[in-house]
């Protein structure tokens, strides 16, 4: 069998956009078909499921994603993406493994293996589930929708982790909401065209979506309570083509980070009551178009489960686990444990050199001056996050199979 270090390195020169992972997934169905997998290839895209019967017992689903970003690495790594693809715009764009996704892949197909040879430790099913397209939030979705909970034994538990620059060989968990649930909008407004010098005869989309962009600000420092949390960021703000003329329309797109669902509602209503506003204090004709390109869920943590996780890693792998608070970025994990109705625990790997928080170092202090996640220049390091990924996995499962 390949070694799991090799695989790595191959993944992360060879990154693939989301919906477009058929080489990684050609790679992942081929090593669970010889580790002894029944495997289910295009589930949702290219999707991939292994099957692992073991007797009677729990079905532990565990899932990693394989999509990579439109990142032009700066590593200056040996093996080093260079690879480019055409994105969903038509685009060609560098693509890099900038979130970690090919070290979750690796890490899962190692957990794979170790449980496949060592099936006497264990009783029940194993369904590991390599997910594609998690970076547009709608990977987990076109799986369930392409009738995943129906073609594979149903979990009683969904498990997994994401790779993050804190130090190798720990794991960091939360019980409750671990990251942010996410919503991507695009605002059109709709204004009067015209020329530079009559603004008089025009209604202009451009000092309304400024007005907007400042009104939009004030959801969070003016609506939602100090002990909630909330990000409202406006991210792309396009118009016009000329100095000298007043354009029809302005875009705006935006992203939406919550955790609590009634305060996700208000912020979302807010956003549609302030661009309304905005568009009838102008005096536009037409009132905006708000268009929701993606979203997720909180991704939340069962009180229990994560529990009995922690529980299984300090017995079978020493104290490794530490608590850490809840991020903003976001996830479509969540996404399983909701479509099947179990719980489902979600952790974070580490994945940078011990030796930088090696004392006196401060923890946040060494966090903050590291490439973090979407970085050109985040690459973990290969060992022992591979390792450690690996176990943590398998830890976790046994959790449930015993």
């Amino acid at each position: 069998m390949t070694d799991l270090k090799d695989i790595y390195i191959d993944l992360h020169r060879h990154p693939e956009l989301a919906g477009q992972e058929e080489r990684t997934a050609g790679i992942v169905a081929a090593d669970l078909t010889e580790t002894g997998y029944e495997v289910i290839e295009h589930i949702g895209g290219h999707g991939v499921v292994g099957i692992l019967r073991n007797n009677d017992g729990p079905v532990v689903w565990l899932r990693a994603d394989m999509d990579a970003l439109p990142v032009a690495e700066n590593t200056g790594l040996d093996y080093a993406s260079t690879a480019r693809a055409v994105d969903a715009d038509g685009e060609t764009v560098p693509v890099m493994h900038a979130c970690g996704h090919d070290m979750h892949v690796t890490a899962l197909i190692g957990a794979a293996r170790d449980l496949a040879a060592n099936r006497d430790d264990w009783s029940g099913t194993v369904v590991t589930v390599f997910q594609p397209a998690e970076e547009n939030l709608s990977g987990a979705r076109a799986m369930i929708a392409d009738d995943l909970l129906d073609r594979v034994p149903r979990p009683d538990v969904v498990l997994g982790q994401h790779v993050a620059p804190g130090p190798a060989g720990m794991v960091f968990y939360k019980p409750g909401p671990i990251l942010a649930a996410s919503d991507a909008l695009e605002i059109t407004l709709f204004g009067k065209g015209g020329h530079g010098s009559r603004p008089e005869t025009t209604v202009d989309p451009v000092v309304m979506a400024a007005s907007t962009i400042m009104r939009l600000q004030t959801i969070v420092s003016r609506e939602v309570a100090a002990g909630d949390q909330a990000v409202v960021t406006i991210g792309v703000v396009e118009a016009g083509t000329k100095n000298n003329i007043i354009p029809e329309t302005a875009t705006l797109k935006m992203s939406v980070r919550t955790y609590d669902p009634d305060v996700r509602d208000s912020v979302l209503a807010s956003i549609t009551r302030i661009v309304n506003a905005e568009a009838q204090a102008a005096d536009a004709e037409r009132m905006p178009e708000i268009t929701t390109l993606y979203g997720a869920p909180a991704t939340v943590n069962d009180d229990d489960a994560t529990a009995k996780v922690v529980a299984s890693w300090t017995e079978r792998l020493g104290p490794i686990a530490l608590p850490v608070p809840p991020g903003t970025g976001s996830e479509d994990f969540g996404v399983f444990g909701r479509a099947a109705g179990v719980p489902s625990v979600y952790w974070f790997l580490g994945g940078a050199d011990p030796k930088l928080f090696a004392p006196p170092a401060e923890l946040m202090k060494v966090l903050a001056e590291l490439p973090s996640n979407h970085s050109a220049e985040y690459a973990p390091v290969i060992e022992p996050t591979i390792t450690v990924g690996a176990k943590a996995l398998v830890a976790a499962a046994k959790a449930w199979l015993g």
